[in-house]
């Protein structure tokens, strides 16, 4: 099962927040949607940081960050 996070419209630190809680709560894979390269930037960095794969995706100017171990 997909958990899903939708951060668009929220700036920093809001979606790197929602992301780690969803990463504690270890159910994976998780999608991240984020509508700023700043917001990508962090998700990808704090996921990276705990070992996680990351697949960035960008569809019209928005971003999907799959989470997964």
């Amino acid at each position: 099962m997909i958990k899903t996070i939708d951060a668009r419209g929220l700036s920093c630190p809001q979606p790197v927040i929602l992301a780690n809680k969803a990463i504690d709560e270890g159910t994976f894979p998780i999608e991240v949607f984020v509508d700023t390269v700043t917001a990508r930037e962090n998700v990808r960095r704090m996921s990276s940081n705990k070992g996680l794969q990351v697949v960035i995706e960008e569809v019209n100017e928005e971003f999907k960050l799959t989470l997964s171990k």
